[in-house]
């Protein structure tokens, strides 16, 4: 399926910036085990382009003329089948917009001022089913919910949560305060294997693509509250 190396992880680049599309495509090309595969203009453009190319990840800008990145990873994530991963390229000015993009399916965000690096890391994150927020996203992420909840304080839906066992709410807890697998491993001393293990659990038993809506479920049911803990 890969164009370029048995393995590779499939790339598609949309932003309506060709500077920031030609970057990125410069930067991912020279990593070991990532191929840029397409490059799409808008929302629109990215969709189509996923259909024919088949990409791994697609780097998605949120604000795009006509069909902007919000409604385009709604469309990619929403068939039950979909494997493709959205990964969210934001600056600060767009805090507003973290929370939606989420709950359309991204599975995580990166700042647009990452690093070589951080970018190629961000790809392989997400490749392989991890979610990834930037830690200065994730911030902005509880300071929207803090406000949501503000607007509109709920009682915990546990009808949503409650097919969980104690561990696995503890560790969905956990998540929604952005631990890594690893840490959480340490918080309850456990090994790493078992914490994947009720992560998985997690994601089957309350029906969720990853990580990130399981952060998001968190909050939206109140088992979380920002600010104050569980």
């Amino acid at each position: 399926m890969s164009h370029a190396g048995t393995g590779d992880i499939r790339v598609l680049i949309a932003d309506d910036q060709v500077m920031v599309r030609q970057g990125f495509t410069v930067l991912l090309n020279a990593e070991p085990g990532i191929t840029v595969v397409g490059q799409a203009v808008d929302g629109a453009d990215a969709i189509a382009k996923a259909a024919e190319l088949a990409p791994d990840v697609v780097l998605m800008d949120i604000r795009m003329p006509g069909t902007g990145g919000i409604e385009a990873t709604r469309v990619l994530t929403a068939e039950a089948h979909a494997t493709v991963k959205v990964l969210v390229l934001t600056t600060f000015d767009l805090d507003e917009y973290v929370y939606e993009a989420l709950r359309a399916g991204a599975a995580g965000f990166l700042l647009k001022d990452a690093s070589a690096e951080e970018l190629a890391e961000a790809v392989r994150v997400v490749a392989r089913g991890d979610a990834l927020l930037a830690p200065n996203v994730t911030k902005r992420l509880i300071a929207e919910f803090s406000r949501l909840s503000a607007a509109a304080p709920r009682a915990p839906l546990m009808d949503r949560v409650g097919a969980l066992t104690e561990r696995e709410t503890e560790v969905l807890t956990l998540i929604a305060h952005g631990l890594s697998n690893a840490e959480i491993a340490a918080r309850l001393v456990v090994a790493e294997q078992t914490v994947k293990t009720y992560v998985s659990r997690i994601l089957t038993k309350l029906s969720l693509r990853d990580r990130t809506q399981a952060a998001v479920h968190a909050y939206e049911t109140g088992l979380v509250r920002p600010g104050g803990g569980r």
